[in-house]
């Protein structure tokens, strides 16, 4: 199969990172497979190495969605299937679809939904006009399909790809002290871009109120608009010395290793690659509620599930996993592990989207 990836820009987000993985293993799979952004550049660009890629702009005109040239891109290219990533090329894939239709291709549009908010009507408008729609969570297509009408036959749940699957076999102390964590030190983290719905200013006051008697770090990784708040916030707060702004991190394993539980305060998910990855690294996770945080992790034995506005039910299950014996973590670490690497393993997923390309093939109606 002929398979183009399309992706607006490559910055430090989750949804980048699958549409290059993805486009990667499609090619390992024996796929004439690329990645299309309307932007050249980004954070993660430099993980290209391998995948074929190419940009709409000549050069960054620091627009998301000017895409000079799309369609006929699309009608030379000619692709079997061509997968939109991301809300921006999501909102061109309805046109997508009438204009393979058009040139008289066989091609095969997909829509994507990996977020945990309202859409915008030009993004329902779009996808409501693709072949198919491919959600990243049981929870997400729920609440799409009551949402927006979307008929349950014309979506498929594939969930994300583990990114970052290696681990380390022992807790990385030498990181910890670079950062200024003992051994006793627990050390909670939090890997995300920097934006409001992220969630990391709750995560900051929430932490705020972990008793003196703790020895605690939180860790926040990623970079964004908000971090400049964030960090006059924990400066107000007077956390200087608890909470450690490590910036953007391309490889975020080794933080994992380093860590002792996941935290994270996001308000839109749809699924959370921080915690899957996590969750595959034996980081018990807290998290407040969002869609499809159920899935990530097991509630209950390696994951706790808190509601937004509740620090004191979220403090409340950080301090028992901080409590916890060195067997009960153990035990944890590893069944938290096997989760992650059954349900996410990126073989799995990139042979349950090639199984939908070839079922969507095989049926399409003639151009």
């Amino acid at each position: 199969m002929k398979i183009l990836v399309v992706q607006d820009w490559l910055r430090s987000g989750g949804t980048e990172r699958q549409a290059i993985l993805l486009t990667r293993e499609f090619a390992l799979a024996g796929h004439a497979s690329s990645l299309l952004t309307f932007r050249p550049g980004g954070r993660l660009s430099a993980g290209l190495a391998g995948v074929a890629s190419r940009s709409l702009q000549p050069f960054d005109t620091h627009l998301d969605w000017f895409a000079p040239c799309l369609a006929r891109t699309v009608r030379d290219t000619a692709p079997d299937v061509l997968l939109c990533m991301g809300k921006t090329a999501n909102a061109y894939a309805g046109g997508l679809q009438a204009t393979a239709r058009k040139a008289g291709l066989a091609t095969v549009v997909i829509g994507t939904l990996r977020s945990g908010y309202a859409l915008p009507w030009y993004y329902v408008r779009s996808i409501r006009r693709v072949r198919h729609v491919v959600a990243n969570s049981q929870d997400a297509a729920r609440f799409f399909a009551g949402q927006y009408g979307f008929a349950p036959e014309r979506m498929t749940v594939i969930h994300n790809s583990l990114v970052f699957p290696e681990v380390a076999p022992v807790r990385d102390e030498n990181l910890r002290a670079q950062w200024g964590a003992k051994p006793t030190t627990t050390v909670l983290l939090s890997v995300a871009m920097f934006r409001p719905e992220k969630g990391q200013s709750e995560l900051i006051s929430t932490v705020a109120g972990l008793p003196a008697s703790l020895n605690w770090q939180l860790w926040l990784a990623g970079d964004g608009p908000a971090r400049p708040a964030c960090e006059r916030l924990a400066a107000s707060l007077g956390l200087g010395n608890r909470i450690r702004f490590l910036g953007f991190h391309s490889n975020p394993a080794p933080l994992y290793a380093a860590a002792d539980i996941a935290v994270h305060a996001s308000r839109e998910e749809a699924l959370s690659n921080f915690l899957i990855e996590a969750q595959a690294h034996g980081l018990p996770a807290v998290a407040c509620e969002a869609l499809g945080i159920d899935e990530c992790f097991l509630p209950g034995r390696t994951g706790w599930k808190v509601p937004h506005g509740a620090p004191e039910i979220f403090r409340s299950a950080v301090l028992r996993l901080a409590s916890a014996p060195t067997n009960e973590r153990t035990e944890r670490a590893a069944e938290a592990r096997s989760f992650a690497r059954e349900n996410f393993d990126p073989s799995r997923q990139v042979a349950a989207y090639l199984d939908l390309f070839r079922n969507l093939q095989a049926t399409a109606p003639a151009p």
